[in-house]
């Protein structure tokens, strides 16, 4: 049953995949601008999961940290804004709840 679960996960995944590549080519998007904004998405989900921590994400994508780190900088990517970005606003940056407001009169 697993079996079955993840070959049809993984023919699921081809189907929307066949579907982004087919759309970007018809927008004209370069092959080089495809790879570029697919390493981006990539890389950047892969840190978020790991809170921005480059050691944890290179060892998960299967590379040198350093080779993480230049690909980072050559993408204009910066693991500490996505781990910043993770991080919940602080208490004056949260909008307030309308109850929240109410109960300050």
């Amino acid at each position: 049953m697993a079996a079955e679960a993840r070959l049809q996960g993984e023919g699921n995944l081809k189907r929307e995949l066949d579907s982004l590549v087919v759309q970007m080519h018809s927008a004209g998007v370069t092959y080089t601008e495809a790879v570029k904004q697919f390493k981006r998405r990539y890389l950047a989900e892969v840190l978020a999961h790991n809170k921005g921590n480059q050691c944890k994400a290179a060892d998960e994508l299967g590379i040198h940290r350093n080779t993480l780190s230049r690909t980072l900088s050559d993408l204009d990517l910066d693991s500490a804004q996505i781990r910043h970005g993770l991080k919940r606003p602080s208490m004056s940056e949260r909008p307030r709840s309308a109850a929240a407001v109410v109960n300050m009169r």
